[in-house]
């Protein structure tokens, strides 16, 4: 009788192993990955017939479909760009075995070429105005001082100065009211400053 119970016992070990092995095998035959609002499923050759499902964070499924794995890799992607950023569960189930993943989406920066120039104004005093230029990329601003009245340019210059900015120019028989900066960076942003 005892050896019947090890028998038994070193049997149930086995199979519970070779369940455990059926998930890390699948897991290796897997990969999830997220970049920006899109996630993609790889599936290696060898896995089979496989069911994926996509949960969001509450678990409510939206989307689920039955693949065929030969022997090539299958990548299935997932565009989520209509849904909210945040955590997203992945399940991918076999006859055997089944392995979920938690993958988290997050918004693409915006490239800083696609912001709106960076520049602002003041008047320091009835002769002086001040700019300030930020979040430059690369050096090369030009700066023209125009006459409010006639769009007539009465002060240019070439700023090469990478990141940004600040200074004063000296106005000589027109007071701030009467001109407007006109600032445009190296990559074709302007902004007009109006005092």
């Amino acid at each position: 009788m005892k050896t019947l119970f090890t028998f038994a016992l070193a049997g149930a070990l086995s199979f519970s192993s070779l369940a455990a092995n059926a998930a890390d095998d699948l897991m290796a035959l897997s990969d999830v990955k997220a970049k920006f609002k899109k996630v993609n499923v790889l599936l290696r050759g060898g896995v089979g017939e496989a069911k994926i499902s996509l949960f969001d964070h509450t678990g409510r499924k939206l989307h689920q479909r039955k693949v065929t794995v030969g022997e090539l890799d299958l990548i299935l992607p997932y565009n989520l760009n209509e849904l909210p950023t945040g955590e997203y569960q992945v399940k991918i189930s076999t006859d055997e075995e089944q392995v979920v993943y938690k993958v988290e989406t997050f918004e693409q920066p915006i490239a800083t070429s696609e912001l709106p120039l960076a520049a602002y104004g003041k008047v320091v005093d009835d002769q002086t105005i001040n700019i300030a230029v930020m979040g430059l990329d690369e050096p090369g601003v030009d700066v023209e001082i125009r006459s409010s009245e006639d769009n007539k340019v009465i002060f240019e210059e070439e700023i090469n100065q990478s990141e940004g900015f600040r200074k004063n120019y000296k106005l000589k028989g027109v007071s701030p009211e009467d001109v407007y900066i006109q600032v445009t960076d190296s990559k074709g942003r302007s902004k007009t400053l109006h005092f």
